[in-house]
């Protein structure tokens, strides 16, 4: 089958990316369909999967991808046939509860990431288990495939894990990045007053557009000051934040007593320096979230069904680009999601 494959580890990841039209084709296991792919779209986890991650082994060449689209062509054992024949989308974010231990207070989640930790969507066809996929009609692929894991990503951020309400100030620091560019879009469908920041002041442009309320150009300096004016000094309630030890200290330092700062990842490192003297005397909040559950996916999946919200699309590249594709996402060069249209 046709595949983007990652050969080998390495940094930068787009040097080692390349298009094939010889990889062996999946086939659905037990508990699984395969869908034969309309769209998927790079995340900065695709990154992580072609740099190497801490504990996980990857055969290489791997496909990378973590959200797809596509229509279900077959199903493994156990899965109702009923599935054949229709559009989906995938939550890549297979939740396995870990064991409790009598006594103690329940486990966590445990996440296996497709695309990750199991080969992903960006192919010509891919699997997953039913009970990961949605049903989604005819909705546009390409739109749908741009999607899924980063609105996912800022609904558990600002809705399950910040609790977000209507009337609250939203700060988003790296305005252009997907899960970015999704916490806009459900804050401002909360109707909270936001704040976005970039180095960039050409996406700040953009970000107004789409309905920021304030913009702020990082140039390397502290901006916590910038932030504060524009919400009378009183400091922002939550900030949704995946850049990590680049903004980390001036978003606390941006942030209203009792405020909570909501992190999924740290694209920029992720040794931050703090100041806990502000997070213990503001009684701040420092939360952390990851991917989603199925409840949250069909809940922000909705929204998107119903023109409620809209993912912000780059560029769509055919699979072949797919080197010049990473090589964008990799300079951040992009504001929204890059998509591969199959």
């Amino acid at each position: 089958m046709r595949a983007i494959e990652v050969l080998r580890q390495g940094n930068p990841v787009a040097p080692n990316v390349r298009f094939t039209a010889g990889r062996p084709d999946c086939v659905a296991g037990p508990g699984e369909v395969r869908v034969r792919t309309e769209a998927s779209a790079l995340n900065h986890l695709d990154l992580w999967v072609g740099r190497g991650l801490p504990g996980i082994e990857v055969h290489w060449p791997t496909v990378g991808g973590s959200d797809g689209v596509g229509v279900v062509d077959s199903v493994g054992a156990g899965v109702d046939p009923a599935w054949v024949g229709q559009r989906v989308i995938l939550n890549a974010a297979v939740m396995r509860p870990e064991p409790s231990v009598p006594g103690r207070a329940p486990a966590g989640e445990d996440i296996w990431m497709i695309g990750e930790h199991q080969p992903g969507t960006h192919a010509e066809f891919f699997t997953a288990p039913a009970t990961n996929v949605l049903a989604i009609g005819d909705v546009d692929p390409v739109h749908a495939a741009a999607f899924g894991l980063t609105h996912l990503t800022a609904w558990r951020m600002l809705v399950t894990r910040a609790r977000l309400q209507a009337g609250m100030t939203v700060l988003i620091p790296g305005i252009g990045g997907g899960v970015a560019l999704a916490s806009l879009a459900i804050a401002r469908h909360f109707g909270c007053t936001t704040i976005v920041t970039s180095r960039h002041a050409a996406k700040l442009e953009r970000a107004k557009q789409l309905g920021a309320d304030h913009c702020v150009l990082d140039t390397g300096a502290d901006w916590s000051r910038e932030v504060r004016k524009a919400t009378g000094g009183r400091g922002v309630d939550v900030v949704s934040e995946s850049v990590g030890k680049a903004v980390h200290l001036a978003c606390i330092k941006s942030m209203a007593r009792g405020g909570t700062l909501v992190t999924c990842g740290c694209t920029t490192g992720p040794d931050a320096g703090t100041d806990l003297a502000r997070i213990f005397w503001n009684q701040l909040s420092i939360v952390g979230s990851t991917m989603g559950t199925m409840d949250e996916f069909r809940a922000v999946v909705a929204l998107m069904r119903s023109g409620a919200l809209r993912a912000v699309v780059d560029e769509v590249a055919a699979p072949a680009e797919a080197q010049a594709a990473y090589g964008r996402l990799e300079a951040g060069e992009q504001f929204g999601k890059i998509v591969f249209r199959w």
